[in-house]
């Protein structure tokens, strides 16, 4: 009679009788079984941190496993039955179904940020609802070691390094130094820098981020001193590369270009690296100093050691329940079925390269450029072409730049113009939707374009661009990404491409000139787009 008492569910706490230190086994089992659900966004993860910006990122589950085990300090066993941990089994399957998805669509950043909740649902469902939620610290803290979607990034590196150029640019004018700015290249006359995105701070201000976080977790202070602390990351980062950049500058003036090349440059970086997280400390202290009872300098962080290898031993000994069986079984289930199920291959549509792009249209005649390679790097097209087209009837020539991408998923994809356009000194007065109406020419149904007006010096340009995505015109690069899931989900399909055309405006021409010739290249080109650009 006892050993059938041992092996029933004891309704009231969800776990079984008898068996409560094969909890952590189970748990072991759960996350094997969900390993090849995640593998995807495992393996881009890996790639990530291979990157300088994200280097910092296998740091940042050791300092969560850190605040994990110091709040476990806060959740002593359980004297009582624990009768909430079915939320955590909900927030468990709905994890693995976003990361399904993220699967089916061949974005690993679904998936990544799926395994955080999923992570968060095992410890809800281990330690119960309400005492699983003191650990949200140290869960939360994970989303630091993920990279940014790349349309974000981009967006981030081109804003802080015009913010760094300006401002690295005033501290070389307060040393009396002439200097002139382009957009984001630095003019000391002799030698010109260019502020790269190697330059833009994100290298620091990601770890420091996640620094800031761990600093306002073991702050010992009031909320809204951690609320400083947080917030105070970012501007303290981008003002010091912004200075570190000004020092760039005043070096090179005074000693050459080898001041911003080879090792003084990387150790330059470091030095501000540790100069960041100082000054992040000093605040700490200076707010603490402000307290009524302000602790000890050692004691403005709450860093502590002891007693976490008996916190690690107790998940060992969590209880077997019934919601961890169905959670284990249910991943197991869902992942046998993830390996047995084929592949969905990504759908490949017949398209000319273009290298067959005509080098005569019309009356306009043509000779291809390639890119830098520096830049053809970063751009990751599968195929482009940047032609410049010239007419006998025209006055200035039209460049036209096609870049193509065979599926715009797992990191890659298309780089806005509104984006790249800065980092050639180029800047950009005006972005807005016009609609190209152009049927009676060509046959095509009115759409969007991009128009921009752009300016270096005394030279002025008129762009128009747009994205082209199967069969679509569209101008806003979120909502491409967007229909890009969308149509992967539904067709297999995330092919792309952006299409641009520029022309300058000459002098004695308004802008409405450089539009109309514009737009009579693009009544000879539109016709032949389907061809290298499939819909």
């Amino acid at each position: 009679m006892t050993n059938v008492l041992t092996s029933k569910f004891d309704s009231m706490t969800g776990g079984l009788v008898g068996n409560r230190d094969l909890g952590g086994l189970w748990l072991i089992l759960a996350a094997v079984a969900a390993l090849p659900i995640f593998w995807f966004g495992f393996q881009s993860l890996g790639d990530a941190w291979m990157t300088p910006e994200y280097s910092h990122g296998p740091i940042i589950p050791i300092l969560s496993a850190y605040l994990f085990l110091r709040d476990m300090r806060k959740v002593p066993p359980p004297t009582a039955p624990v009768t909430d941990r079915m939320p955590g089994l909900v927030i468990i399957i709905i994890a693995m179904g976003i990361a399904i998805l993220g699967n089916l669509v061949r974005i690993p950043d679904i998936v990544t940020y799926a395994f955080i909740v999923w992570v968060g649902g095992m410890i809800l469902l281990s330690f119960g609802f309400s005492r699983g939620l003191v650990f949200w610290t140290g869960v939360l803290h994970l989303v630091y070691m993920l990279p940014l979607p790349n349309f974000l990034y981009w967006q981030l590196t081109i804003q802080l390094q015009l913010i760094s150029s300006e401002t690295g640019v005033w501290f070389v004018r307060m040393m009396g130094i002439p200097v002139f700015l382009e957009g984001n290249v630095i003019d000391l006359g002799i030698y010109k820098l260019q502020v790269a995105e190697a330059c833009s701070g994100l290298r620091y201000l990601f770890p420091i981020l996640s620094f800031s976080y761990v600093f306002c977790v073991l702050y010992n202070g009031p909320k809204w001193h951690k609320v400083v602390i947080l917030l105070a990351a970012a501007p303290i980062t981008v003002f010091m590369n912004s200075f570190r950049i000004g020092v760039i500058g005043v070096l090179v003036n005074s000693y050459g270009i080898e001041q911003a090349e080879g090792f003084l440059h990387y150790f330059e970086g470091w030095v501000i690296f540790a100069a960041c997280i100082g000054l992040l400390f000093l605040l700490a202290v200076i707010m603490q100093r402000f307290q009524r009872n302000p602790a000890r300098i050692t004691d403005t962080l709450d860093i502590d050691f002891d007693g976490l290898g008996g916190q690690l031993a107790r998940i060992t000994t969590i209880p077997l329940s019934r919601p961890l069986i169905i959670a284990t079984v249910f991943t197991s289930v869902v992942s046998a079925a993830f390996l047995i199920t084929p592949a969905r291959d990504v759908e490949r549509v017949d398209r000319e390269p273009f290298g067959f792009f005509p080098i005569q249209i019309g009356d306009w005649e043509s000779y291809t450029t390639p890119l830098d390679p520096s830049v053809e790097n970063v751009l990751a097209a599968d195929d482009y072409v940047q032609a410049t087209f010239s007419a006998p009837s025209e006055i200035a020539p039209v460049g036209f730049f096609s870049a193509y991408y065979h599926k715009q998923t797992e990191g890659s994809g298309i780089h806005s113009p509104q984006v790249c356009l800065p980092v050639g000194g180029w800047e950009v007065f005006g972005i807005e939707d016009m609609t190209l109406d152009l049927e009676a020419e060509t046959g095509w149904a009115p759409f969007q374009t991009n128009r921009a007006v752009i300016q270096k010096g005394l030279q002025q340009q008129i762009v128009y661009y747009w994205f082209e995505q199967r069969g679509r015109r569209m101008t806003n690069d979120f909502a491409v990404k967007m229909i890009t899931v969308w149509d992967s989900l539904t067709t297999g399909r995330s092919d792309g491409s952006l299409v641009r055309f520029t022309t300058p405006v000459m002098p004695g021409e308004v802008p409405a000139d450089a539009d109309a010739r514009l737009k009579r290249l693009i009544v000879e080109t539109l016709p032949i787009l389907p061809r290298f650009l499939p819909e």
